[in-house]
């Protein structure tokens, strides 16, 4: 609970601090990663800190964390603090690294405020911080106890025992544990966290989500190949899995985490995705088809060509599969090589929306946004739209309710 005085404090105050976020969370990790490089080495995506969206869903997240209290002291933002949760966990963060990122922040927050930040607006501020700190670390040591998973030693090690060639930048692996023991369990819609040497001996950490059905005895990641530059190298992990890693090879591989899991329920289910968004969508329909479902169940996919459309093959069969779900398609060029599909913008005017659905998105955050207010004119609540995001979330603390 933010107590009354701390949230007076925090409202007069919350427009100076939030205009002042992106500038505070880039000295924050500036000096952050100059006193401890090794944050860089295996917590860090490098390639997030070059292009801004890690700091940016940093200030994000602290402002929409700041503002819920103060519409609702004795309440918490569910929704955002489960997101970082999650993420947190697949990467091993501690319950210590908290107090780190204190010291830092709130360093960087006197010197970009300088005297504005009095005791009193240190204090409030302090209070906010600690709230936020204090519910997500007791979130994740339930999400570490309910996985078995020891945060000291999260990582373990997983043999590919099939490369498969999904499209020219599309690839799937197929891994067991290295270990022989049993695969831990894992819930329709999840991620887990690879962790790989780069060459210049730093480890790199990037989500993938699970492309199989999740009781199977392996795991399956499908990967998109990405162009990336210097000054933002958000594709190297991905780039290299293409290009180093294959059968017989070993990874690294966390828990599986992610908060935007399929529900066992008669819902009618709409899962609609664009490009390696499909991944997610994939493994639901193949727990669907494992378990007999029988919801109706509707998939949208839109891509630049059939022949870019990764796991189409596979996800005709698990519709075939499926006796209430259908499949639509649009793309860019080539439409016609694929029966049915339209050519051109997803546009959900064409398709009649089962009412009441549940509605699981994900690709790109402009092709989400564009498809969110989709649904909503069409009249689904937005309580019934989840999406999932890989890298730092920047639209949930903004998202509107």
């Amino acid at each position: 609970m933010l107590t009354p005085e701390s949230a007076a404090v925090v409202r007069a105050t919350l427009p100076a601090v939030g205009g002042a976020l992106d500038e505070i969370t880039a000295r924050f990790y500036r000096t952050m990663f100059s006193e401890h490089p090794d944050l860089l080495d295996g917590m860090f995506n490098r390639g997030n800190q070059a292009s801004g969206d890690q700091r940016r869903a940093l200030a994000g997240s602290i402002a929409g964390f700041a503002r819920a209290l103060l519409a609702d002291p004795d309440a918490r933002p569910d929704a955002l603090l489960s997101r970082i949760a999650h993420k947190h966990a697949a990467l091993g963060v501690t319950e210590d690294q908290y107090t780190v990122v204190h010291k830092y922040l709130f360093r960087a927050i006197g010197d970009v405020l300088g005297d504005a930040v009095t005791p009193d607006v240190a204090a409030a501020w302090d209070e906010v911080y600690w709230l936020m700190a204090g519910a997500l670390i007791a979130r994740e040591a339930r999400l570490y106890q309910e996985a078995e998973v020891d945060p000291r030693r999260p990582w373990r090690q997983w043999t590919v025992v099939e490369r498969r060639e999904e499209t020219n930048d599309v690839v799937s692996f197929l891994l067991r544990p290295s270990d022989g023991e049993p695969v831990p369990p894992a819930r329709a819609g999840q991620y887990v966290s690879v962790r790989v040497r780069m060459p210049d001996g730093v480890h790199q950490i990037r989500q993938y989500s699970l492309s199989n059905a999740p009781g199977e005895q392996t795991r399956r990641i499908t990967v998109k190949r990405v162009e990336a530059v210097a000054e933002a190298p958000e594709g190297e992990v991905s780039n290299h899995l293409h290009g180093s890693v294959r059968t017989g090879d070993e990874l690294t591989l966390s828990a599986p985490f992610g908060d935007v899991v399929l529900d066992d329920t008669d819902t009618p289910l709409l899962l609609i995705s664009a490009g390696i968004g499909c991944t997610p969508m994939t493994g639901m329909l193949a727990h669907l088809a494992d378990t007999g479902a029988t919801r109706p169940v509707r998939v949208l996919h839109t891509d630049r060509s059939p022949a870019d459309h990764a796991l189409r093959a596979e996800t005709h069969r698990l519709v075939s599969q499926l006796p209430n779900a259908r499949a639509r398609y649009w793309y860019e060029r080539d439409a016609a090589d694929e029966p049915g599909a339209r050519t051109g913008l997803m546009d959900l005017a064409a398709p009649d929306l089962p009412e009441n659905a549940d509605v699981y998105l994900c690709g790109p955050v402009p092709f989400m946004r564009a498809v969110r207010s989709q649904l909503l004119r069409a009249g689904i609540p937005a309580r019934h739209i989840r999406y999932e995001v890989f890298g730092p979330d920047l639209w949930l603390a903004h998202a509107e309710d």
